[in-house]
């Protein structure tokens, strides 16, 4: 049979109908394309796709299984690897790990594992809503702080291997940068709610509104009977530009715009806690997140919205998806571009003019790439010059995030490096006996599979450490 070049087609909402709306974007294959596009594996001995994946999935394997129309079966085998598969097909960059390992993408376009994996996921929460079975337990404790991906993966492998495992959560809601980062539009609460519900079924006990370092301390944790802690809290202390006029009113970090909209439902009507709606949006930045909230902005009503990024579309961090959909959704790409000041609104005749104290522009200048830095990206250089404003109402700076220094400043013993991650071995084991760290509160903000990893790795640690107790 003659191999189809191409991966089927995901489709999706037309942009002009999703930019009113916070419904998923992407609607999912059916039964029928996504065996044919599992009909597109080589089943090749050497596996390399396995390789090109965090949590080690059995990727072949599951496909296998999806070429026969055994759905149920090809779900089963990605949760060996996986607490989260829904969420993995969805959010996870398929198309730098596992599907550019993938031997036909040599020739043709890679399999559409990440779309197989969402597609497996879906059909059995669908289908099958009876819980798993809880294993039984092995009498040992263990904490987790952070429900997040890293934190949420750790949790879901000890409580399969029958530890007794409880997760605190700062926030109100548990899964962490899953809800408060991620949109609806990418990626639904209701998704992740069924992935939580999995894992409380397996014996997970959640515990929200528990800020770790507050509320309670590490050294606590052990002081209440757990033989083994994992850190997963994630980076959620925003970076700035230190450039003038970042304290204006309009101007937010993607952290707090993306918490706003998405945890507290500022895209209602007269919400509890709103932010910008109509106007002008600059997103400074070129990650996913800055993607996120340009495409956020246009759904609460942006007039106009532009990625400010000060490098070429070439070296664009974001995933080519996130990216074409930005594009599609009529959002400006100003690139090779720099911010340097943020200008503020001043009526000096009037001291009670509402506008004073706001947003009124921001002057950029035009940079050129030079020669690469230390990551291999060629280095921006202002050109001289060139500086111009941008009319905007609202900034929101996205330039990554660095670990919360809380955690490390109330726990005995604990190392970090100096963009304040916590230092650990190859198995995630930290400068603290019996404490493991993984996922962004490691390495600072990475992907969500990448924390799935840590997590999963650290699990196997734990259990090493306490099994031999």
């Amino acid at each position: 049979m003659a191999v189809i070049p191409k991966k089927h087609e995901m489709p999706t909402q037309a942009p002009a109908v999703r930019i009113h709306n916070f419904d998923e974007v992407a609607l999912g294959y059916t039964y029928e394309t996504a065996v044919a596009e599992a009909q597109r594996c080589l089943n090749c001995k050497n596996k390399p796709c396995i390789a090109g994946c965090p949590v080690n999935i059995q990727i072949p394997d599951f496909i296998s299984r999806l070429k026969t129309g055994d759905v149920e079966g090809a779900y089963q085998v990605i949760s060996l690897s996986t607490s989260l598969p829904a969420v993995c097909g969805r959010v996870c960059p398929q198309e730098t790990q596992c599907e550019s390992q993938c031997t036909l993408g040599i020739k043709f376009e890679p399999v559409g594992i990440g779309r197989l994996e969402r597609f497996a996921a879906d059909w059995h929460n669908e289908h099958r809503p009876e819980a798993p079975v809880r294993p039984a337990s092995n009498g040992h404790k263990v904490a987790v702080i952070g429900s997040g991906p890293s934190g949420l993966s750790c949790a879901g492998d000890l409580a399969k291997k029958g530890y007794q495992v409880t997760v605190y959560e700062a926030l109100h809601t548990v899964g962490g940068v899953l809800v408060y980062g991620i949109p609806e539009f990418r990626l639904p609460k209701s998704i992740v709610a069924k992935e939580v519900e999995t894992l409380k079924a397996l014996g997970v006990d959640m515990v929200t509104n528990v800020v770790i370092g507050k509320t309670l301390t590490v050294d606590e944790l052990f002081d209440m009977g757990f033989e083994a802690v994992f850190i997963g809290s994630g980076a959620g202390l925003p970076n700035f530009l230190g450039i003038p006029g970042e304290s204006l009113k309009g101007v937010y970090s993607a952290n707090e715009f993306l918490t706003r909209s998405n945890l507290m439902k500022a895209y209602r009507e007269n919400p509890d806690t709103p932010i910008m709606k109509g106007g002008k949006v600059a997103v400074v930045g070129g990650g996913n997140v800055a993607m996120d909230a340009a495409r956020t902005a246009i759904r609460l009503g942006a007039e106009k919205v532009c990625i400010v990024y000060r490098r070429s579309m070439e070296e664009l961090p974001a995933r080519r998806e996130e990216v074409e959909h930005a594009a599609e959704e009529g959002i400006d790409f100003q690139l090779l571009c720099d911010p340097i000041e943020i200008l503020g609104f001043t009526n000096p005749e009037d001291p009670r003019d509402p506008h004073n104290g706001f947003v009124s522009g921001m002057r950029c200048i035009r940079m050129e790439l030079g020669e690469p830095d230390e990551k291999g990206r060629r280095r921006p250089i202002p050109v001289e010059d060139s500086d111009f404003v941008l009319e905007v109402d609202t900034v929101v700076i996205s330039i990554g995030t660095s670990p919360n220094p809380l955690i490390k400043n109330t726990t005995s013993g604990l190392e970090v490096n100096t963009r304040g991650g916590i230092i650990v071995n190859e198995d995630g084991l930290t400068s603290h006996e019996g404490v493991y760290a993984g996922g962004d509160a490691v390495t600072g903000a990475a992907t969500v599979i990448s924390a799935m990893g840590a997590g999963k790795k650290a699990a196997n640690a734990i259990d090493e450490y306490l099994s031999a107790k």
